[in-house]
């Protein structure tokens, strides 16, 4: 592995960010409603498979009968 010093790998990571293509606001707002919309479809998904999970445990052990 070579060494680098701090002056060029700083030099290097500039170099790399102006590459890269940041997205508009618009874009940043979309994926970040589309994100939360998952993120919430998910926990509900979890939920609820978690309460069925539950209620079949319970109803096989006989607590719930």
């Amino acid at each position: 592995m070579t060494k680098t010093s701090p002056t060029k790998f700083v030099q290097e990571v500039k170099g790399e960010v102006k590459k890269v293509t940041w997205p508009s606001r618009k874009e940043l707002i979309a994926s970040t409603i589309a994100t939360l919309i998952m993120v919430v479809i998910a926990a509900l998904f979890l939920y609820f498979a978690d309460q069925i999970i539950a209620y079949v445990v319970s109803f096989i052990l006989g607590f719930g009968a």
